[in-house]
């Protein structure tokens, strides 16, 4: 038996505990930021503010104590990127040498650009040099977890063994898990399909057909192999779970918030109100757009679906303007 802790009670970390709990053989504690927002999952017995309808069983430990943490021999991290590095500032000392460190945050952080396996590293560092840390992604609505569907995501660490670990402990009959060696590839995948479901939430709102959203996908795809291969990430990977299959989803479902945003900005809603529907739950591909930019600039990667996103979501462009302009570029083979 181990005590694994899910650090982040939104939908996907409250999610994956059930998930978990649901397999049996663990002890599962459940992390919430305050105090406050614990209680009020106790008091419910479900978290109705972001997965309602799904009871919490008594055998997940509901808390904001950091000695839960500090006892677990796993902890995954669900924490929305924007609140990842200032949350482990907080919780450092919580965390132990020998831990396995799960993040399932898919996002890059602003202004760094760093994937959030790094952004812990650099905090932890270097008090907790032995603690490994790994990602994991895949095609994964967190409702479908919460209900037992099965699920099939990727399990990255450096090293072979812990990510075999990993998939032993966690893999059950509703949760398959498939190994890799690749956390660049696995994060980037996870983080940069969120941009192309913007895209393709915005090509249905003005609209536009199956064909379109089938050219998204695949030019998407593209894009973001370009630059995680660039970044260290393998081109294998990103034909993966990680890759294709979440973009799939993302891109196609309805459950993906940021084909929801997409869509929204695309029948000519405004941010600012599409946001506040959110009822705070966190669309990464917001915030994940500009650094994905920035990142590609680094390396010197053409993106040109993130560059006419970045253009819509911060400058204001008209989406009509920018399917237009993706549609006339200069011609080029397709490899």
């Amino acid at each position: 038996m181990s005590r694994i802790s899910v650090l982040g009670s939104g939908a996907w970390g409250t999610a994956i505990a059930l998930a978990l709990d649901r397999r049996g053989g663990h002890e599962i504690s459940l992390w919430a930021h305050s105090n406050e927002l614990a209680q009020e999952i106790i008091d419910a017995g479900e978290n109705r503010q972001f997965l309602p309808g799904f009871p919490l069983p008594k055998t997940i430990a509901v808390t904001a104590d950091c000695e839960s943490i500090t006892e677990s021999a796993i902890v995954i991290s669900v924490i929305p990127s924007e609140f990842l590095r200032p949350s482990f500032l907080r919780l450092r000392n919580c965390l132990r040498n020998g831990q396995f460190l799960v993040s399932a945050t898919k996002g890059l952080e602003d202004p760094s650009y760093m994937r959030m396996t790094e952004v812990v590293s650099s905090v932890l560092e270097p008090a907790c040099r032995l603690l490994s840390i790994g990602a994991m992604s895949g095609p994964s609505f967190a409702l479908e977890v919460a209900t037992g569907q099965p699920t099939a995501i990727t399990v990255a660490f450096s090293d072979p063994d812990v990510a075999a670990l990993i998939q032993q402990e966690f893999s059950s009959e509703t949760l398959r898990l498939y190994t890799s060696t690749d956390v660049i590839g696995v994060e980037l995948g996870g983080a940069l399909k969120n941009v192309i479901a913007i895209a393709a939430g915005i090509a249905a709102g003005v609209g536009l057909g199956h064909n379109s959203t089938a050219a998204l996908i695949t030019r998407g795809i593209a894009e973001i192999t370009r630059l995680a291969v660039a970044c260290g990430g393998r081109r294998e990977t990103l034909a993966g779970l990680s890759g294709i299959g979440d973009l799939v989803l993302t891109c196609t479902g309805s459950l993906s918030r940021n084909r929801t945003v997409g869509e929204a900005l695309g029948q000519g809603q405004k941010l600012p109100e599409i946001l506040a529907g959110l009822g705070g739950k966190v669309a990464e591909g917001l915030l994940t757009t500009r650094a994905a930019l920035g990142l590609a600039r680094r390396h010197c990667i053409e993106m040109p679906i993130t560059e006419q996103m970045e253009l819509i979501l911060n400058e204001g462009k008209d989406p009509r303007e920018a399917i237009r302009e993706l549609m006339l570029r200069p011609g080029k083979g397709e490899l």
